[in-house]
This record gives structure tokens, sequence and C-alpha cells, in this order.
């Protein structure tokens, strides 16, 4: 069973927000997705800058296993980018919830989260 931190919200997609109403909202993927995905080796992740919208592509996640698209929890302009999973992806896959956070948003919206508690039997059908 994949950890489900309650400190954060998700979506059906597999990504996480923390503090998506705050300054800042920092984005990654679940330990679920992580694991799914295999060996994270390439990241494509939106620029300081731009602009994301909930529930829109906006990335891609490259693995040993294939290439996934990210999805925005949150609209808004992304405001930091974490170069460390850009130079080191295996990050991503060695801590999603800590070190292997992939960028953060000033949110002006936000999509469909799910809490913890909601979120958790998702991992549970889709492993089972």
């Amino acid at each position: 069973m994949t950890a489900v931190p309650d400190d954060r919200f998700f979506t059906a997609d597999h990504e996480w927000v923390r503090d998506p109403e705050g300054p800042k909202a920092r984005v990654g993927v679940t330990e679920f997705a992580a694991q799914a995905l295999g060996d994270v080796v390439f990241l494509s992740l939106p620029a300081v800058g731009d602009d994301v919208a909930a529930g829109a592509e906006c990335g891609e996640i490259e693995s040993t296993k294939s290439v996934s698209p990210l999805f925005a929890p949150v609209s808004g302009e992304v405001v930091a980018v974490n170069q460390a999973v850009l130079d080191a992806p295996e990050l991503v896959n060695a801590d999603p919830f800590g070190e292997g956070w992939l960028f953060e948003v000033a949110p002006t919206a936000i999509g469909d989260l799910l809490d913890a508690a909601a979120y958790a039997p998702l991992t549970e059908q889709a492993a089972g």
C-alpha cells in the first residue's frame, strides 16, 4: 500500500498539491504514480512565468515504461520549478512527497481535488 499524506490534496490523475489556497501551491506526483511509472528518466515541466489551468496537461513524465502526461491540479502562474528533479529525475521515485516535488503555482483557481481520505481508495482500487 502506498502512503497518502493528509497534509495535501490530490487529483484522480495522481498528482498532489500542498496549500492550494495559499500564495504558493507546491505540485508533485503521488507515491502511487511514481511506483506505477517505474524509473523516471526525464521530466518536461512548465517554466516559471507559464500559466497552467486546473485539469489541463502542463508537462510530461517519461519513465522506462512510458511517457505520461502531467496535469495541473490548480490554475495560476508557475512561480518556481524544482531544478533538482530536472537534474535528477529519479528524485520523483525516491521521494515523491518531499524532494521530488515538481513546481509551484501562485493559484488563481482550484481544480477538482480530493482529500487524503477520498484519494486513498483510488490507489487501492488501481492496485487491486
